[in-house]
């Protein structure tokens, strides 16, 4: 059975987190825009580094302005973290764009579209 150490639980709760911030329109920034998720979150073994990758439903300029939105939004996030996770450090949180939703998508029409060719 795997043991999950300190890091692992608390990436899954800045996850939650996160998540529900974004979910309930905290973050006051009008370039947060489409439908944006939390895919994962990665933090070093001193939790002092967070690296969030999030996919963004929408067009390239919602995914540019929603980065650029969380990155404005970082210090306000880090302080809503240390609030609501108890814990004594704000970690730097680093944005990721992560299209492999995305990826996961075209290559689903590639093999509909090679099922139907084949039919």
């Amino acid at each position: 059975m795997k043991s999950y150490n300190r890091s692992d639980r608390i990436s899954q709760q800045i996850k939650r987190e996160l998540s529900e911030i974004i979910q309930r329109n905290e973050i006051k920034d009008d370039r947060l825009g489409g439908l944006v998720s939390i895919t994962d979150v990665r933090v070093s073994n001193d939790i002092r580094n967070v690296k969030v990758f999030f996919s963004v439903y929408g067009e390239e300029s919602q995914k540019v302005g929603t980065l650029a939105a969380l990155e404005h939004s970082a210090s306000f996030l880090r302080g809503e973290l240390c609030r609501r996770l108890r814990i004594k450090f704000a970690p730097e949180l680093t944005f990721v764009l992560d299209d492999s939703l995305e990826k996961g998508d075209k290559i689903i029409e590639l093999l509909d579209k090679i099922k139907r060719d084949e039919a």
